[in-house]
């Protein structure tokens, strides 16, 4: 699976460098991407990246927000961010609000990008 982002796409981004395991953080960013992007029909070179030129850069942007987002909030595979509250003595755990009961999976961020460049089709509630 392709990373759509580089260290130094991320750092133009974010206008800062990310942390140490940055590359390894892009490409889990990546797989939420290619998740967004799951019924999306494109061309793609023989190593998976699209040809278009525009949604190439929109996969960029929305990788380095997602990696943005993942770190920001720490939880990079989604666990602790379902809980608002976690004690450990007598355990007492809150879910995060939200309509289904899940945390989100998605920043918000790398939808907008995706919405605007035009290769997602509806506002889903992530």
């Amino acid at each position: 699976m392709p990373t759509y982002a580089t260290a130094e796409e991320y750092l133009d981004y974010a206008g800062q460098p990310g942390p140490a395991d940055i590359d390894r953080r892009l490409t889990r960013a990546s797989e939420r991407v290619d998740e967004l992007l799951t019924n999306a029909i494109y061309d793609t070179d023989e190593q998976g990246f699209a040809l278009d030129a525009e949604l190439k850069k929109a996969m960029m942007q929305a990788t380095c927000a997602q990696a943005a987002w993942l770190i920001a909030v720490g939880d990079e595979f989604g666990t602790a961010s379902a809980f608002k509250d976690v004690s450990m003595g007598s355990v007492r755990l809150a879910r995060v609000d939200s309509k289904d009961g899940t945390a989100p999976r998605y920043a918000q961020d790398a939808v907008s990008i995706l919405l605007r460049a035009g290769f997602l089709i509806a506002v889903m509630t992530w």
